[in-house]
Formats: structure tokens, C-alpha cells, sequence
């Protein structure tokens, strides 16, 4: 269900805030190739920068814009955060003018204290809030991860809890659940991610999702192992689970995930008739 809520303000009885010590910012409409960049704090243009401007060239959108930030020196407006949004809307040609947020920052100190906090005093968005996003904006791809999970008994949580207590069936492992919903199917994923409930993981790593997908559906060992089985051996090795793939994954310089599977099947009860592979 739809959750929506007022910004309510915080009381946080131990902090003092601070005293606005420049004016409030204005705002104006200005051709994006007025705005000037200072090399001297500003970042250079790397492939990620490129690939940057072409998805917002390619993908402009209004409702995704954020005005740069800009100080006035002599007539002229220098970029403090946004640099990226500017050159993006200077290279689409539709694009006349767009408004900036202007600042006071009188020297090059200011500025580039200006520019560090702009970077350091944000929050990224995260990949699972992101997945959320995607869920609610209807992205059929990421839907089918949410009812894989939903049908398991599982759920993505969109930060880790604040006292690090996860629940079972909770997860963040999104990418790896993305790729093995694509590999598997949606109804094969279910399996692996159940399987998990099941074996009262809390929370649902990455590590856990590779191994478990690979012990149930892997050419390597698919038929071997049943789910049920595969559940009680991982509920009953608990925690010395990830320590003795650790242990093994230091040996034999593979990734954790790979031992984890080797030690998952060596404490797993096999079909009549299978292989040891231990």
C-alpha cells in the first residue's frame, strides 16, 4: 500500500544549528553555455562523465532536473555543483535556457568549501532504493523480483536496520537476485529464495543466493540436492557455514560463494546414488 507522509520537523535536543551567515539564494533562467567551470577545484570529464551526459541527453526529462548551483563573480556564473546537468542541457538541442540556484561565495576558499560540501553532504541513493523506485514506477522486470520474493517469504529491504537486527527473508542482495531471476526464471528463483526462508536466513546475502542457485539448479549438481535437505543443512550449520567457507575460500583462492557451495554439499544429505564432489 501507498505510503505517503508531511515533512515533519525533527527535534534533536543535543545539536545547535547553525546561523546563516550568507543571504538566501536566487533564482534565474540562463543559457546553459554562459555558465563557466573552475578547473582549479572542479572534476575533469572521465568515461563515466560521458556516459553520464549521454543518458541525460538521451533521457531529458524535466521532472528529473536539479538546478546547478552557481556563484555570480563579476558578471559572470560559475558552477559549484551541477556541472554535469549544465554541459547535458548546453549539448541537447532543444534545450534555450534553465534555471540555476544562485549563491553567495565571494573567494576561490569559499568556493571550493562550497563545492566539497555539495559532494560530501549528500546522500547516495542506494541499490535497493532504487529497486523500490523501480518496483512502484511499474518496471516489469523488477516487479517479478519483488513477487519472487513476496511468494518466498522474503523482502528487500531498502537500507540495512539500524541495529543491524535483519529479520529472516530479509535481503539487499538486489544485483544478485536480479541475475539469477534472469538466469532461472522467475519460478526457479522462488525455489532458491524459499529455500532460504526456510533455512531462517537472516539476513539473505549474496553469497547465500549464489551457492543455494547453484546446489538447486546448477548443471554442476542440479538433482542431487533437494531443497528441504539443502534448508536443514544450512539451518543447522548456522554462522560456522560462512566461516568454514571463509577458511576454504583462503585455501584455495576461490571466491566465498564457491567454497560456500562446497561446504553446503559436503553437509547436505544427497540423493541415493549421487557423487561426492567434496
Amino acid at each position: 500500500m501507498t505510503q505517503i507522509r508531511p515533512i515533519s520537523p525533527l527535534v534533536f535536543p543535543d545539536l545547535t544549528p547553525s546561523v546563516a551567515i550568507t543571504a538566501a539564494p536566487r533564482f534565474i533562467w540562463i543559457a546553459p553555455e554562459k555558465l563557466l567551470v573552475d578547473d582549479t577545484y572542479q572534476r575533469n570529464l572521465s568515461e563515466r562523465s560521458m556516459r553520464l551526459l549521454r543518458r541525460i541527453i538521451g533521457e531529458w526529462d524535466w521532472r528529473r532536473f536539479k538546478p546547478p548551483v552557481v556563484v555570480e563573480i563579476d558578471g559572470a556564473f560559475h558552477v559549484l555543483d551541477g556541472q554535469h546537468t549544465a554541459l547535458a542541457a548546453a549539448s541537447h538541442p532543444d534545450i534555450a535556457e534553465i534555471p540555476v540556484m544562485v549563491v553567495e561565495a565571494a573567494d576561490l576558499l569559499q568556493r571550493a568549501r562550497a563545492f566539497i560540501g555539495h559532494n560530501r553532504d549528500r546522500i547516495s541513493v542506494t541499490p535497493t532504493q532504487l529497486f523500490h523506485a523501480a518496483v512502484a514506477a511499474g518496471d516489469p522486470d523488477e516487479q517479478t523480483i519483488q513477487q519472487v520474493c513476496e511468494r518466498a517469504g522474503a523482502r528487500v529491504l531498502k537500507v540495512p536496520p539500524a541495529n543491524g537486527a535483519y529479520e529472516v527473508g530479509d535481503t539487499m542482495a538486489i544485483s544478485t537476485l536480479r541475475s539469477m531471476c534472469s538466469r532461472l526464471g522467475a519460478m526457479k528463483a522462488r525455489q532458491v529464495v524459499q529455500c532460504l526462508v526456510e533455512a531462517k536466513c537472516a539476513p539473505i546475502s549474496a553469497d547465500l543466493l549464489k551457492a543455494a542457485s547453484e546446489l538447486l539448479h546448477g548443471a554442476d549438481y542440479a538433482g542431487e540436492v533437494e531443497s528441504s535437505d539443502l534448508a536443514t543443512a544450512i539451518r543447522g550449520m548456522g554462522p560456522s557455514a560462512d566461516r568454514e567457507a571463509a577458511q576454504f575460500a583462503a585455501a584455495k583462492g576461490m571466491p566465498r560463494w564457491r567454497a560456500l557451495i562446497v561446504v553446503l554439499y559436503r553437509n547436505t544429505r544427497r540423493r541415493h546414488g549421487s557423487r561426492s564432489k567434496a
